[in-house]
């Protein structure tokens, strides 16, 4: 009786393990890999930027001469993103010296020149996004003081309006701090200078120049 026992005692376990070895194994599935968010351009900010600039400023008496030098400021803003896009809205405002001089005969042997002692802009701004990167397309007003000297006349200063347009590309260093590089071109148009400037009832002063900058913004 023991011997049939203990024989039918196997026969189940050997069934038993039989139908364990035929039941399907869990499927294990590896977890996605969790996906790095891009970076979003959308908001305000403010900042600091710097730079030179070359160009030329002509008078109708004169004629064109060069003029270089450099400026620093601060910078304000704000971006919205759709897609890819990104539309924006900047100001500066910039402490400068781009300046030159000429010493033709017409300046009585002493030295005409030209200054560009300020420089403001407001603009729109058009980026195309790759995340973290954004090349962009911008253009507006520009604003500034330039200043006219002539020897043995008073000279004169005048607040100037005329337009900049320029592109550039900005960089996400962290999430709230960005770096670009620009190149802007601007032109202050001309004004009157004649009595001021050498005694002429008529004499246009114009100041246009070239401006390479970088930037670093605060982003809120």
């Amino acid at each position: 009786m023991k011997r049939f026992l203990l024989a039918g005692a196997s026969v189940l376990a050997m069934v038993g393990l039989a139908n364990a070895a035929d039941l399907p194994r869990p499927m294990y599935t590896k977890a996605p890999p969790i996906a790095t968010p891009y970076y979003n351009w959308t908001g305000f900010y403010v900042g600091i930027n710097g730079g030179g600039g070359w160009g030329s400023s002509h008078w109708d008496s004169l004629g064109s001469f060069d003029v270089s030098g450099g400026m620093v400021g601060g910078t304000i803003g704000y971006n919205w993103q759709t897609g890819p896009w990104v539309l924006g809205v900047e100001g500066d405002i910039d402490w400068a010296d781009i300046s030159g001089s000429t010493s033709t005969a017409a300046c009585l042997g002493g030295g005409c020149s030209a200054k560009n002692t300020w420089l403001g802009t407001a603009r729109g701004r058009v980026g195309y996004a790759f995340d973290r990167w954004m090349p962009y397309i911008t253009g507006g007003a520009a604003f500034g003081d330039v200043e006219a000297s002539h020897p043995g006349f008073t000279g004169m200063s005048s607040t100037q309006l005329g337009w900049t347009a320029g592109l550039g590309v900005e960089f996400a260093v962290v999430n709230n701090v960005t770096a670009k590089v620009e190149y802007l071109h601007y032109d202050l148009g001309s004004f009157q200078c004649g009595l001021n400037c050498n005694g002429f009832v008529s004499d246009n002063v114009n100041f246009s120049a070239d401006v390479i900058r970088g930037g670093i913004n605060l982003r809120f």
